[in-house]
């Protein structure tokens, strides 16, 4: 048996399974991703659950109820989403698995094969005579030197495939363990995933029902609909006036009156905003625990699905008495309420803005310095329909920008 071939045996070996272990590595990140992605989506599930029971004894808006079905939906149809990726994910492991532990076979086979000819050619050649014959006959002392390495390389193969054939044979155990746990985890995600899709089944019935039950007073829903964006769009305005206002106020504080739409900042306003604008989509959320029921920009109507609305901010829907806080240092800017009673605090990061409107109380005041993660008052949730339900606004000076990119996995 050729010391050469044994080596070159060896290293294909290794080769092929350094290639499996990357792969498998990439794969194994993948999966921690998915798995991540679907824990959120569950727990997100679990809120909204916890939320519609506490709100919809309460209610008696509809459109609310619906609202709250429709996100409902759109986070379970997310969820299955997830959960087909990971189905595939395995079924592709699976079927690589398959694949490694056919060419792990083929190769112990050969190993053994390579092994048992060089043990036979060993035990033919096992006396010290013929050891010595083999060198003594030798033409040259260059000769016999190379015959010497050559029975040393000899033996350090034969330890070295012996070594391999253990090694392989642990790793294709393995290997058949990872294969059968895999068979279970799809088996589990299938069964989970049928669940989840016969309640999203039952959830779109529920939607068709309340969607009915709006189709028969289009008007009256449609005016409480209307009623809500205009009181919206009021509170947009406001907070439009109040960053114009801040922004003009402060320039001419600081000699410079030829804008009133960009702050003149200071040094210190500057790196702050600078250092906003890096841990953009790293920002905490305004409240620990909560939900996205309303993204930003272009929206269907509820009662109208030809109608399209436009929301300036997010909305959250979060626990009733929810603590509030910044999702950066900064300046409270103004603080205001509407005529129910609704505060909206304003807080300055240099050049940007974030707006948190749904308060019931606030425990800062106009002027304060806060740091991140700082309360800065508790949510209110509406008498009527149960809904406690945070607007968050992300503005640099007077533009609005979509708060979504800047949360922390919104």
């Amino acid at each position: 048996m050729n010391p050469l071939y044994c080596k070159h045996t060896y290293q294909k070996i290794t080769v092929i399974i350094l290639l499996l272990v990357s792969g498998f590595s990439m794969a194994q990140d993948r999966k921690k991703e998915l798995e991540a992605m679907r824990l959120r989506l569950q727990n997100e599930i679990r809120l909204i659950n916890k939320l519609i029971k506490k709100n919809t004894s309460k209610t008696k808006f509809i459109v609310e109820d619906v609202q709250s079905i429709n996100h409902k939906i759109r986070v379970k149809k997310d969820l299955i989403k997830v959960m087909n990726q990971q189905t595939n994910l395995l079924t592709s492991q699976i079927n690589n698995n398959i694949k490694k532990i056919g060419q792990l076979r083929d190769e112990l086979t050969k190993l053994k094969a390579d092994y048992a000819a060089m043990i036979r050619k060993s035990y033919k050649s096992r006396s010290e005579q013929s050891r010595l014959m083999f060198l003594l006959s030798s033409e040259s002392f260059l000769q016999a030197y190379k015959r010497v390495q050559y029975m040393k390389q000899y033996t350090d193969y034969r330890k070295k495939q012996g070594e391999a054939i253990v090694t392989r044979t642990q790793e294709l155990q393995e290997l058949n363990k990872t294969f059968v746990a895999q068979k279970k985890e799809k088996e589990a995600l299938i069964v989970e995933n049928r669940k989840v899709q016969e309640e999203l089944e039952k959830e779109k019935t529920l939607q068709n029902e309340m969607l009915a039950v709006l189709r028969k007073d289009k008007n009256k829903y449609a005016a409480q609909v209307k009623k809500k964006q205009e009181q919206a769009d009021e509170i947009d305005r406001q907070i439009d006036k109040i960053i114009r206002d801040a922004i003009a106020s402060s320039n001419k504080k600081a000699g410079n009156n030829s804008s009133t739409k960009t702050y003149a900042l200071t040094p210190e306003a500057q790196a702050i905003g600078n250092s906003f604008a890096a841990n953009k989509g790293k920002h905490i959320w305004p409240v620990a625990e909560g939900t996205k029921i309303k993204g930003y920009g272009n929206y269907r109507d509820v009662v109208n699905p030809n109608v399209t609305r436009m929301s300036n901010g997010v909305v959250i829907a979060t626990n009733e008495n929810e603590p509030v806080r910044a999702i950066y240092g900064g300046e409270i800017t103004r603080i205001f309420a509407t005529k129910e009673g609704v505060k909206c605090v304003l807080i300055r990061h240099g050049s940007y803005f974030t707006t948190y409107f749904g308060l019931e109380s606030v425990s800062v005041k106009t002027g304060d310095k806060v740091s991140m993660k700082q309360q800065i008052g508790i949510m209110y949730t509406n008498r009527s329909t149960g809904k406690t339900e945070l607007k968050f606004t992300v503005f640099k000076n007077t533009t609005r920008l979509n708060p979504e990119t800047w949360l922390y996995r919104m």
